[in-house]
């Protein structure tokens, strides 16, 4: 059955860890007509405080929301501009954020740390997904939930990570109680932005489910919560509860304001907000159960669809309807992979790599990356564990830190840099691993982000998952993922899957694993599987203690 696509354009924003982008699209076939980045002029507050200077402790990450709303007044008129279009032929715009980036708000929206009072105190801040500091909540949230039976936790492997919303917000209340009661809401940023898009507060079905502890319409009770804290009982009802927007339908329409931001028609429907990694599966048409897709940045998510409900152990969390309406998507991580290799090429590089680099006129990632790929495999004699940002699957653990084992003084740098490009793959193979032990599948893994264009990194996935790898044919996936649940939400196409099948970019199988390599990598997973357990599941707690080591040393 063919579907006609109502005619028009929508535009998809994604925003990341660094950078958010518009994209203008066509509805009729997907086709990318233009895009726009905005840089956060803030970044990352993992050091210090803008407005006092003030140093943050150890695993702080923290943004400013202002750079968010630079990209609807930067980013999206770029865009527009650079397609050539009418905009009056914009029929729906649509937005993704990472996630679990919480902002505290007054009940207007406006977040705490807009208020001069409180500009100096870095709890009014928002606490970027990889804010880590709340680990030793998340371990009592876990460790409660386990004594008591709480059935909830086996939906998310388990274990809750410190990088969500409950974590986070037991933080604050315990850090910070003045601010903890100034804040009527404790927002989702992928909800804030459709906020300040509608003047509307919609909260998403997507991170309310695998953020915000939400299965089948509840949250964990005021009784679990109040034995965290007396303090935390009411959390959910007072900071969490709100009326839910189902994944590509409307949240509103686009405010004058708004309009006057981004060059948008006011009045278009903006589609209720997404998480990045999930909207992309969209953009892969990769809806089809076994089709893993893994958003490859800084960090990597894992997204998969399934009819069957299983528990898979270290698993971020699994949703009815979390992807796509009609099945169980589930969800799992790493919290560091692109962030590992920058880490080591501005850190662990000498000055003469980069004046190759130069001279080539080539990045030095490249540079490494070529002399990496003239190895054979177990060559540079090194084995890595890729939790430089902790471990978020299947561990759950961001008290880990990374490792590389095999050193000696005729270790080069693009040896290391090698061994940390196969301990990302080593991790998402432990990933899939536990996937299918628990009786989910994984047949394909569709590959997307910016790290596709390391075609290193992409052999050497194919060769230690032995899987064939396919990649979304877009340089902005997340984003034409939230043009495509634009579409929907602007009556193009009548349902999700509809409109990817159209919409959706993606080339199959582009890379194979080659079996001699896949062999080899078989014997280097079974070592990175021994170093994974040693460290990470009980056999020695020097990481931990190091971490403890540190903050004692900061505190002084």
């Amino acid at each position: 059955m063919t579907t006609t696509a109502r005619p028009g354009l929508v535009v998809g924003i994604d925003y990341g860890t660094l950078s958010g982008r518009a994209v203008v699209v066509r509805v009729e076939d997907g086709a990318e007509l233009s895009s726009a980045v905005y840089e956060y002029p803030h970044g990352v507050l993992d050091r210090t405080l803008p407005s006092t200077g003030a140093v943050l402790p150890p695993g702080w990450a923290l943004q400013v929301p202002s750079d968010y709303i630079g990209v609807l007044k930067h980013a999206v008129p770029a865009a527009l501009a650079a397609a050539g279009v009418d905009v009056a032929d914009v029929i729906g715009v649509g937005t993704d954020f990472t996630a679990c980036t919480m902002v505290p708000t007054l009940a207007d929206g406006t977040p705490l740390c807009e208020l001069d009072r409180f500009a100096g105190r870095p709890h009014a801040y928002v606490k970027l997904w990889r804010h880590h500091a709340a680990q030793p909540q998340a371990d009592r949230i876990n460790a409660l939930a386990r004594e008591r039976g709480e059935a909830w936790l086996r939906r998310y492997g388990g274990l809750i990570s410190s990088e969500w919303e409950f974590a986070k917000g037991l933080q604050l209340l315990e850090e910070d109680p003045e601010l903890y009661a100034e804040t009527r809401h404790w927002v989702e940023a992928a909800d804030w932005i459709v906020w300040q898009l509608t003047g509307r507060y919609v909260r998403n079905a997507c991170s309310a489910g695998y953020k915000g502890i939400l299965q089948d319409g509840a949250y964990p009770s005021r009784e679990f919560l109040a034995e965290l804290n007396p303090g935390f009982a009411g959390f959910a009802e007072e900071k969490l509860d709100h009326p839910l927007g189902a994944l590509g339908t409307p949240a509103g329409r686009l405010s004058a304001q708004a309009a006057a931001w981004t060059g948008l028609p006011a009045g278009i429907p903006v589609a209720v907000g997404n998480v990045d990694a999930h909207v992309t599966a969209a953009a892969g048409d990769a809806l089809e159960p076994g089709r893993m897709v893994a958003i490859m940045g800084t960090s990597t998510c894992h997204v998969l669809n399934s009819d069957e409900l299983r528990e898979v152990p270290g698993m971020c969390g699994v949703v009815d309807g979390g992807i796509v309406s009609g099945r169980w998507g589930y969800e799992a991580g790493q919290s560091g992979v692109g962030d590992i290799f920058g880490h080591f090429v501005r850190t662990s590089v000498p000055p003469e790599y980069f004046e190759q680099a130069q001279r080539q006129g080539i990045s030095v990632h490249e540079h490494l990356s070529r002399l990496a790929a003239s190895q054979r495999v177990g060559e540079h004699g090194l084995l890595a564990l890729d939790w430089h940002s902790g471990n978020r699957s299947v561990l759950v653990d961001h008290e880990l830190s990374g490792m590389v084992v095999g050193q000696t003084l005729a270790t080069r740098p693009e040896d290391t840099y090698r061994a940390l490009l196969e301990a990302t793959a080593f991790g998402t193979r432990t990933i899939i691993t536990a996937f299918r032990q628990a009786g989910v599948p994984v047949t394909e893994l569709v590959v997307a982000g910016g790290l596709l264009k390391n075609t290193l990194l992409m052999q050497i996935y194919a060769d230690v998952l032995r899987l064939p790898l396919s990649v979304v044919d877009s340089a902005n996936g997340p984003a034409l993922g939230s043009a495509i649940h634009a579409a929907v939400a602007a009556d193009a196409y009548p349902d999700v899957p509809t409109a990817a099948a159209a919409m959706g970019r993606v080339r199959r199988a582009v890379y194979r694993p080659v079996e001699a390599d896949a062999d080899a990598y078989d014997e280097l997973f079974d070592e990175y599987t021994r170093l994974h357990d040693y460290f990470g599941r009980g056999g020695d707690k020097v990481m931990h203690r190091l971490r403890n080591i540190q903050r004692a040393a900061v505190a002084r």
